[in-house]
């Protein structure tokens, strides 16, 4: 398994997230889980949690800033907030969170290691060991703020922590996966999120064994004063080292723009027609007790779309994570307000049809799952409006699904007795379905 999966700037935002969002991305969130783990099982949803495009994908569809580095704080604190309740059930815990609470992880998974089972004395060592190489043996300017630690009942993890650099209002996510991990000082990373910034010292990559032994070398057979006077010579010396790191390959690297406003350049503009194509063409052929679901129309169908590919969607369909923020906008209306009509029933249909799974009956979810299918399908062939043009539609309508923002309620536009609900038309080649 691949280790590092990629690297991701991220714009450092504050605000907070109001709570008519919080609780819906909460709700989001958990019944999200709840059918990745009923179709792929707990590790898979580790493993997703460890991807940082999935994360920042995960973080959009559920309406936070689809670029910014508030997805990472929001998105581990609904997941806290969602799975602790289905904790028992899922044999999912999510401990740590933003500051204070980073510090209580330690002591949680003690608590929860004594309740179902797993050593939590070792897991509580992990914690601390993480928090450490990336606040000390990577040595990249971003201090860490933000330590999450989501762990399974047979001891699995993944940890997603932040970092700031308030100087360059930029942050770093970190990512750790416990599958396939050897060491806390080899390459233990899953991913690192993060525009590069110069020269950095990575005491935890495995070229740096050699370095390691000699600091410890250094420390037991010289004092301060005679350390001191080494590095000056050194740095008087004034000797360039060859670059270990250029016969590296480069990793896939997700960078995060500073606008807020989500352009044609931020989706990939045929997965995006796929994605609308699907709902349209096929939504009502295919969904037919999904539609009779009470409030459930075509718009809710679209974001439907989005979200059924961030629950069954393979790795590389994430590199544009702005195209999920088309589900249900962005509380900082961008790309346009929150849908809290369309909002509240997708979670309805979520809810609807992972607890008819637990019962048996997968009708629902399997739909769900083949909307998903659809979309990749018909993204070969299907054409419609542009990014802007959808956009401009959406806030055309937003008053009509009670759109929301932490700027209030959207108001009515001039003509808006005049709107109704309707799909965006795209066209198919004749024959494609």
């Amino acid at each position: 398994m691949t280790r590092r999966v990629g690297s991701a700037d991220l714009p450092l935002h504050g605000g907070h997230v109001p709570r008519w969002l919080a609780d819906r991305m909460t709700r989001l969130g958990a019944v999200m889980s709840e059918a990745i783990v009923h179709h792929y099982g707990r590790d898979e949803l580790l493993r997703r949690l460890a991807n940082p495009f999935w994360f920042q994908s995960f973080g959009a569809v559920m309406g936070m800033n689809w670029h910014s580095s508030g997805i990472t704080t929001s998105v581990i604190g609904a997941l806290k907030r969602g799975l602790t309740p289905r904790s028992h059930e899922l044999g999912i815990h999510v401990c740590g969170g933003r500051g204070k609470h980073s510090r209580q992880t330690p002591q949680e998974l003690i608590s929860i290691g004594n309740r179902v089972g797993f050593n939590g004395s070792a897991l509580a060592k992990a914690s601390r060991l993480v928090a450490k190489v990336d606040s000390a043996a990577v040595q990249d300017g971003f201090d860490l703020y933000l330590h999450g630690f989501i762990v399974t009942d047979d001891g699995k993890w993944t940890v997603v922590q932040q970092g700031m650099n308030g100087a360059r209002k930029q942050a770093r996510r970190y990512h750790w996966l416990s599958e396939g991990l050897k060491s806390f000082v080899d390459d233990p990373h899953a991913a690192i999120d993060g525009k590069g910034q110069g020269e950095i010292i990575n005491l935890a990559d495995r070229r740096a064994e050699a370095s390691r032994r000699a600091q410890l070398d250094l420390l037991s057979s010289l004092g301060p004063d005679e350390i001191a006077g080494e590095f000056s010579a050194l740095e008087a010396g004034g000797e360039q080292q060859a670059n270990p790191h250029a016969d590296q390959p480069q990793l896939p690297h997700l960078i995060m723009p500073a606008h807020h406003d989500v352009r044609s350049s931020d989706v990939i503009a045929r997965r995006l027609h796929g994605n609308l194509a699907a709902a349209a063409d096929r939504g009502p052929k295919d969904f037919t007790d999904l539609l009779l679901t009470p409030g459930v129309g075509a718009r809710t169908v679209k974001a439907l779309a989005m979200v059924a590919e961030v629950m069954h969607g393979a790795p590389c369909r994430f590199t544009d994570p702005a195209r999920f923020s088309i589900a249900h906008g962005g509380k900082d209306r961008h790309p346009f307000p929150v849908p809290i009509k369309v909002y509240d029933e997708t979670i309805k249909v979520l809810k609807s049809a992972v607890q008819k799974a637990k019962l048996g009956r997968d009708e629902e979810v399997s739909a769900l799952r083949r909307l998903d299918e659809q979309s990749r399908k018909l993204e070969r062939h299907a054409t419609g409006p542009s990014v802007e043009k959808l956009i401009a539609e959406e806030l055309g309508c937003s008053h009509s699904y009670s759109g929301r923002s932490v700027f209030g309620w959207e108001p009515a536009p001039p003509d808006s007795s005049d709107r109704v609900e309707a799909m965006p038309q795209f066209s198919l080649p004749r024959g494609q379905c």
